[in-house]
């Protein structure tokens, strides 16, 4: 834990690093710690700006990251509500300050990789702890039985409810967390910090089942079902890990199988969801008539769709033509990202995103990076489910992992702009540390 916070470098670079740490810890509470953060990291680095790294902003790194936010500048022009449209671009900032910031900045993010990873593992991984501390403070204050601590009264949103933190969204990142310290687990760490990995996996898988976000819980089986055997290891290591996964998923299910309130939340209420009629069942409508309201709206303008801003109040009027009264008053978005990109800016955004999630899985599999492959799967899957890109949780994960990504071998980039996405960041060792 020390190693996190002592560095050996120019007090420069200390203040951006510890900045960053501290960005990455706060993430998981309230969104005004880091914006707070974000605005002084920002003022830090145009203050030591050296102006021959304002080239760096120019490449094609930043322009992927940033491709979504400058789309929907674009998508203003024609928006029917300005007001929106500006209030989401406002929000979605974050997608074009990362990636200019931290081209801007000196400090050398490959250094310190695992350093900032770790800290938001760890951050996670207390948020987590405190989670669980106030359930069980809340069961024992109304003297309820511990066995409730797995109903339905503390899981999900309520589970999350203590920091007023979307569910969805802290499950994206106790799912990468995960990934974080799996990859850590493998690697030729000293023995006490392997129980410390396994501590805080243990903690952060329980939280991951607490919290029963299907769509993360989804993109984590592939992460480590898939991701990390194909991409960690070869021959009978592969066979090896793959069964283990395969098994320790099986057992899993079987619980979430033989437990009341998870087989509710990740079966049932799942079942019920893909449901494509529009009957009210239990006060909401299925996700799937949501999304075949949405379809019909993306068909009325199916090229360059309806401009910036306009999904609320478009989803609203049609939500009410069907009698999807719940989605009416509580103002549902799509709650699908391709959906969603596709009603705002038709077929030319879909096939954008759809071009930035290729170009980063491809970037991440050429350079062999498990964990930019991890997040990548991650925020696919999760866009199914989730408009990831219009709350300020969602936003600021996508812009500043996917910077940081893609960033970190910028020096390499620098120097030859003829393959600025096409270079190696791959460890030699298999000691991500």
């Amino acid at each position: 834990m020390r190693t996190i916070f002592h560095i050996n470098d120019s007090l420069q670079n200390k203040i951006s690093y510890w900045l960053l740490a501290c960005f990455l810890i706060a993430l998981p509470y309230d969104h005004f710690y880091s914006e707070l953060i974000l605005v002084i990291f920002a003022v830090h680095t145009l203050i030591h700006l050296n102006k021959n790294r304002l080239k760096n902003i120019f490449t094609r790194p930043v322009l992927l990251v940033s491709a979504i936010f400058l789309l929907g500048a674009i998508g203003m022009l024609y928006s029917p509500d300005k007001p929106e449209a500006i209030n989401v671009a406002t929000r979605q900032l974050a997608i074009l300050v990362f990636p200019v910031l931290l081209s801007l900045n000196e400090l050398d993010l490959e250094k310190y990789k695992w350093r900032l990873l770790m800290a938001f593992g760890y951050s996670c991984t207390g948020v987590i702890i405190y989670l669980f501390g106030d359930a069980l403070h809340t069961i024992l204050y109304f003297h309820l039985p511990l066995s409730s601590l797995y109903s339905l009264a503390f899981m999900n949103h309520n589970f999350s409810l203590p920091i007023e933190m979307h569910a969805t969204y802290l499950s994206l990142y106790v799912a990468f967390s995960i990934s974080i310290f799996l990859y850590a687990l493998s690697g030729k760490s000293v023995f006490k910090h392997k129980w410390l990995y396994i501590f805080c996996i243990l903690m952060l898988s329980l939280g991951m089942l607490q919290l029963s976000s299907r769509a993360v819980f989804i993109a984590l089986v592939l992460v480590i079902n898939f991701v990390f055997p194909l991409m960690l290891f070869s021959g009978r290591k592969r066979l090896r890990f793959f069964v283990s996964a395969l098994l320790v998923s099986a057992l899993v299910f079987f619980v979430i199988s033989n437990i009341d309130s998870f087989r509710f939340r990740y079966i049932s209420e799942l079942r019920k969801d893909l449901i494509d009629n529009a009957v009210v069942i239990e006060k909401t409508e299925p996700r799937m008539a949501r999304w075949e309201a949405t379809l019909e709206l993306v068909k009325r303008a199916p090229m360059i769709g309806y401009g910036s801003g306009a999904e609320k109040e478009l989803l609203k009027q049609m939500y009410f033509e069907k009698k999807f009264y719940n989605a009416y008053l509580n103002e549902f978005n799509a709650h699908n990202e391709y959906l969603s990109i596709q009603l705002k800016w038709g077929l030319v955004g879909l096939s954008l995103y759809c071009f930035i999630l290729f170009a980063g899985a491809r970037i991440a599999l050429k350079r062999k990076y498990l964990l930019f492959t991890a997040f990548m799967v991650i925020i696919a899957v999760v866009s199914v489910s989730e408009n990831i890109l219009d709350l300020n949780k969602g936003i600021f994960f996508y812009a500043f992992f996917f910077s940081f990504f893609l960033l970190m071998n910028r020096s390499k980039i620098s120097n030859n702009s003829a393959n600025l996405i096409g270079q190696e960041a791959t460890p030699k060792t298999n000691n991500p540390f």
